[in-house]
């Protein structure tokens, strides 16, 4: 059966017509980014690619494509033995490389020779990520959002995840950074995402709302630890109408050692981030934060914190980049409590349907 291809722009809109996406890149290049819910088939592994291609150099390139035929058919073979015996005739794969083809080309072939109808994605994956970043400001666009603000520990994060569970649109920016958006918001043994692997993640997220609907996300600035927020999306969410969440001083504490309790535990570690601060806040004001945490006193630390770092940032911020924050709903959180946040949840929720579906 004849191998068809499809332009990266297309592929953008028809995903969900392929049955499975296949990578035939190498494991190093799928890491770094691929598109969404594709599965890594590798035609050369990392090293073979790199023993290839120093062939190709050092060698010949006739005796590189020899070698590297018989290591890409060897390959080809066992992720058809391991993944394909068992798919029907009418299964339909989409598959694609780095750019040139010679990769996906050499799978798609046999594929095709076996009977399925195998796509391409014309250009591989460069011309994926071209057509992305294209898309991306007019996805990020096209929906309409509400910005859950307030101060740092007052709950925005959990407040995501409780309208998650009452079934809301939501988009947790942090999750997909996988990073808490501060100076200490880097989180033990979780690495962050490549620039292009958040930006994929972002639009995988942002094409399965409905347009309909509100998009309910966090106050973030334009970068979330490493990785930089589309600027079409950081502007979208700029513009739109604000929530402003608040929780007592003593609650904030309490929820900050809940979700950064792998400070509390290495209080030494904590130290070592505490010490990112001192450009800012002094060597003086650092070094008691740090003497008080060796000394058991960490929420005493996290208070000041609080009331004499983040809280000042975080209001000159909010009233300089959220335009409508002036005019934000208040939403005051009684305590951390899951029933709680299901409450504050439920109450927006309300807001939305009644703003929706008015009397």
């Amino acid at each position: 059966m004849p191998v068809h291809t499809l332009s990266a722009t297309e592929a953008l809109a028809r995903l969900a017509e392929f049955d499975t996406l296949i990578d035939a890149r190498t494991e190093d290049e799928y890491a770094l980014d691929h598109v969404p819910g594709a599965v890594n088939w590798p035609t050369l592994n990392n090293q073979q690619r790199i023993d290839i291609g120093t062939m190709y150099k050092q060698v010949n390139p006739f005796e590189a494509k020899k070698r590297g035929a018989a290591l890409s058919a060897r390959n080809i073979a066992a992720h058809i033995e391991r993944e394909v015996i068992d798919k029907p005739k009418g299964w339909k794969p989409l598959a694609y490389c780095w750019r040139g083809g010679n990769r996906s080309g050499a799978l798609a072939t046999i594929l095709g020779a076996i009977g399925f109808r195998v796509t391409l994605i014309e250009g591989g994956y460069k011309a994926w990520r071209a057509a992305l970043v294209d898309a991306l400001p007019v996805l990020a666009q096209g929906l309409s959002y509400r910005v859950v603000c307030g101060p740092t520990g007052s709950g925005k994060t959990r407040l995501l995840h409780a309208l998650a569970a009452q079934g809301a649109q939501v988009l947790d920016l942090e999750a997909l950074a996988s990073h808490r958006s501060s100076v200490l918001g880097q989180i033990p043994g979780q690495p962050q995402p490549s620039q292009k692997r958040f930006d994929s993640l972002v639009w995988a997220a942002l094409r399965g709302f409905d347009p309909g609907r509100v998009v309910y996300v966090e106050s973030e600035s334009k970068k979330v630890g490493n990785v930089r927020v589309n600027e079409a999306l950081i502007d979208a969410m700029r513009a739109s109408p604000c929530i402003d969440l608040r929780l007592g001083d003593e609650e904030r504490v309490a929820l900050l050692l809940e979700d950064y309790d792998f400070f509390v535990k290495d209080p030494a570690a904590f130290c070592e981030r505490l010490e990112a601060l001192t450009e800012l806040r002094g060597k003086q004001v650092v070094s008691g934060w740090t003497g008080k945490v060796r000394a058991g006193h960490t929420p005493e630390v996290v208070l000041e914190l609080l009331t004499g770092h983040y809280d000042p940032m975080y209001a000159q911020s909010i009233a300089r980049n959220f335009t409508r924050f002036a005019q934000a709903r208040p939403l005051v959180l009684r305590d951390r409590s899951p029933d709680a946040l299901e409450e504050a949840a439920r109450a927006l929720m309300a807001d939305e349907a009644t703003a929706t579906h008015p009397a």
